[in-house]
């Protein structure tokens, strides 16, 4: 039941950053583009993260045999969710509502044209989206993490 009502914020949380090309639309997500295709960037993306300090993944969701399990067809699309959880009680007492975007999440998919992206939230849309005042070291800092786990998938 967690499980689900942790990707069912996912999925929320994303869907309005994602045009309906599969372009970075939102202003505050990031997107680097991947030299591989969707399963093997996020393949890369988790063997990047698990040697991360102490970063653990969470779930890995793939819409496209998610689509087929229903007999639909679906572009390739996986979202990988991961973190520590150190940050959690800290930044949940900043912003209650963080909780939404949490835990940290890479959403990678395949364009009309091929293309495949990866793509996650920053600091500065967190903190705006979740009104967090103050010190936003802490969230520019999992962002950098995650932007270096991104990078490291894609190149």
């Amino acid at each position: 039941m967690i499980v689900r009502k942790i990707l069912l914020a996912s999925i929320c949380a994303l869907g309005p950053a994602l045009g309906t090309d599969g372009a970075a639309a939102q202003s505050g997500t990031a997107a680097i583009k991947s030299k591989y295709s969707v399963a093997e960037t996020a393949d890369r993306l988790e063997s990047a993260i698990k040697v991360g300090d102490g970063y653990v993944i969470f779930s890995r969701i793939d819409y496209q045999a998610i689509a087929a399990s229903r007999g639909g067809k679906a572009r390739a699309a996986q979202l990988v969710l991961f973190g520590r959880g150190n940050a959690v009680p800290a930044l949940l007492k900043a912003g209650p509502t963080l909780g939404l975007d949490l835990p940290l999440k890479v959403y990678i998919w395949e364009a009309d044209d091929g293309t495949v992206t990866a793509a996650y939230n920053t600091a500065e849309f967190l903190k705006d989206r979740h009104g967090i005042q103050g010190d936003d070291g802490l969230l520019k800092r999992i962002t950098e993490s995650t932007a270096s786990f991104a990078k490291k998938a894609a190149e």
